[in-house]
């Protein structure tokens, strides 16, 4: 299964560590990974693994969230079902 995760906020130092850190320390692979700054403003999207997490996707989900409150940014994981099926529609 794979997850989606975008992350939106002012650029700053530190932000794909924190974010990448805690992915590592719930076993959450990385798969693909893309980021661009537009002016002062970050932007990430990331496809991980969440085959094999430690928590569960809730859990995760709300996890992330605070990492983003904590750093300044707002993170978001999603399902990647949830893409498959829009656009099935």
């Amino acid at each position: 299964m794979k997850g989606i995760i975008t992350v939106l906020g002012k650029d700053k130092v530190g932000i794909i560590a924190k974010v990448c850190t805690y992915l590592a320390e719930h076993n959450l692979n990385i798969l693909d990974i893309s980021q661009t700054i537009v002016q002062d403003y970050f932007n990430m999207m990331m496809i991980v693994d969440i085959s094999a997490p430690s928590k569960s996707f809730e859990e995760i989900v709300e996890d992330l969230q605070q990492v983003g409150e904590d750093i300044g940014v707002e993170i978001k994981l999603q399902h990647e079902d949830i893409f498959n099926i829009m656009h099935r529609i």
